[in-house]
């Protein structure tokens, strides 16, 4: 089959995409399309199948239901989860690099030093892999990610470990290098809060689509409130909405603030309206 006809441009295509395992249905009627230049998202709770959509459009799992189109000689740059190493193995991270394009030869000192600095880690060539930090970890394999040139950068969680102002940094970063490479980027992510500014389209997934879009208009859907919006959490995960004389605690919870003599009732956030809105 090929690809749909509102396809003009795509780097990957899944349509109507299942996977089960055992009597587990992880992914039922996916459809989910990355084109050049774009960003796509997705997002959703955990075990909602994220990672597992991601294998069946790169071909490391085959789906039971459905298809998937690549763009031929589409050159893919992958960056997992997680990567585990051997506490014992010396390895620094010029050679957790090198061995990034068996195909293509070793890359030059200079390709070498042009990625690291890239991401803002070239100062961290010569150290050992096992002593790198989880937010330079991210930066070190979303280099070994770019080392292969991509028309499509794929990043599964690449903010994982990583405090709340580095999350930040790293998705400015991961905006910063779709814009001037031109590479489609297809991500997962758990923070739609963060990535909002680093994507262009997002796919809220917990087996099915329950609603794709615009980042904005995805965080004001049912099918995004459903998910997220039942829970003390929800609001770490979502736009912030401001409610007057209130401020949130860390797990979400609003209490409200104690007017001082002979005042009103202040706003959370110094502003003057006095209705719930968004803010941020």
């Amino acid at each position: 089959m090929a690809p749909s006809s509102d396809s003009a441009g795509f780097l990957i295509e899944a349509r109507q995409v299942s996977v089960t395992f055992g009597t587990h249905t992880a992914l039922s009627g996916v459809d989910a399309t990355v084109r050049e230049g774009e960003a796509l998202t997705i997002i959703g709770p955990n075990g909602a199948g994220k990672t597992t959509l991601v294998k069946v459009m790169l071909g490391l799992i085959a789906p039971d239901g459905g298809t998937v189109h690549r763009r031929p000689g589409l050159s893919i740059g992958y960056m997992p989860q997680r990567i585990e190493v051997d506490a014992t193995l010396p390895l620094t991270v010029r050679r957790f690099l090198a061995f990034a394009v068996p195909r293509n030869g070793r890359p030059s000192e200079e390709r070498l030093r042009a990625v690291l600095g890239e991401v803002g880690a070239e100062h961290l060539l010569e150290n050992p892999l096992q002593e790198v930090s989880g937010g330079e970890m991210q930066r070190v394999l979303l280099a070994r990610a770019l080392l292969r040139d991509p028309d499509l950068l794929v990043l599964d969680e690449p903010a994982r470990g990583v405090d709340v102002g580095g999350q930040a940094d790293l998705y400015q970063l991961i905006g910063r290098i779709r814009d001037e490479h031109g590479c489609g980027v297809l991500m997962v992510s758990h923070d739609l809060h963060l990535v909002m500014a680093a994507t262009d389209r997002v796919i809220c997934l917990n087996q099915r689509v329950q609603c794709a879009g615009h980042p904005e208009a995805v965080s004001r859907h049912p099918g995004y409130t459903e998910l997220f919006g039942d829970y003390p959490t929800a609001r770490a995960f979502a736009i912030y909405h401001h409610h007057p004389g209130h401020v949130q605690d860390a797990d979400g919870t609003l209490q409200p603030l104690a007017p001082t003599a002979g005042e009103a009732e202040p706003p959370a956030c110094g502003c003057d309206s006095t209705e719930p809105h968004d803010h941020g």
